[in-house]
């Protein structure tokens, strides 16, 4: 299973003095030197982390895979073509969030996501879009001919300690298969941390994991290097 390290967090602290450091761009190389498949950036409308500075930078250093997280605007896609990440995920945002927890409405937004997923598509740019544990959802994205979805796994996370935790469970288990019988590629990421991340891992359906918080949080006690390690073992199920 692949890890891709997603490292807003960094730039949210460095915004948070508006200072130089810590600089995303240098977590990002540390990130891939212990292991990391992919880094992960969302460039917000708002910019209130990453800003296209870092975006610009971490397409000439990164050597792995560069995802950018964006909304579907044309806005936002133009930048995405001029700087050619290897994938864009489609999320969803709102002003008042602290960061999003939900999925895109596919069903609601899906001339939108056509025409922004087809002119990164053109561009050679893959696409994925972050929707909720719902087959329905995950058939609207096959109906784009999408061909990667990205779980929401939040509403688990927040409930893994307690009785919903299997009910959310499930719906993520039901929505991967789906997409695993539609021969999509199937990513999943949003809360997941040290404590919860097993029994996602153990469902068995998914290719990879898109972790940043708990990392990035774990990594001020660890380090960041070793907090990736230790995810990457428990990802590949050797604990």
């Amino acid at each position: 299973m692949k890890l891709a390290v997603k490292i807003d967090q960094v730039a949210t602290l460095r915004q948070a003095r508006e200072a130089r450091e810590p600089d995303p761009v240098y977590a990002a190389v540390l990130a891939e030197l212990s292991g990391a498949d992919s880094i992960v950036v969302h460039l917000r409308q708002d910019r209130r982390h990453i800003q296209e500075r870092d975006l610009k930078l971490l397409r000439t250093i990164v050597k792995t895979s560069l995802i950018m997280e964006m909304v579907p605007t044309m806005d936002m896609a133009k930048i995405a073509l001029r700087t050619k990440p290897d994938k864009c995920i489609l999320v969803p945002e709102s002003a008042d969030e602290v960061t999003s927890r939900g999925g895109l409405d596919v069903q609601m937004f899906s001339e939108k996501i056509e025409e922004v997923a087809g002119n990164l598509k053109a561009a050679g740019i893959a696409v994925s879009v972050l929707v909720d544990a719902d087959m329905e959802q995950v058939k609207a994205v096959h109906r784009l001919g999408i061909r990667e979805v990205q779980i929401n796994t939040s509403p688990y996370a927040e409930n893994w300690n307690n009785s919903y935790a299997v009910i959310e469970l499930e719906k993520i288990r039901k929505a991967a298969a789906y997409a695993r019988k539609l021969n999509m590629r199937i990513h999943a990421g949003r809360g997941l941390d040290f404590q919860n991340v097993s029994a996602v891992v153990s469902l068995g359906e998914i290719d990879g994991l898109n972790v940043g918080h708990a990392l990035i949080a774990n990594s001020v006690f660890m380090g960041l290097s070793e907090s990736i390690k230790r995810m990457k073992l428990l990802i590949s199920r050797k604990y």
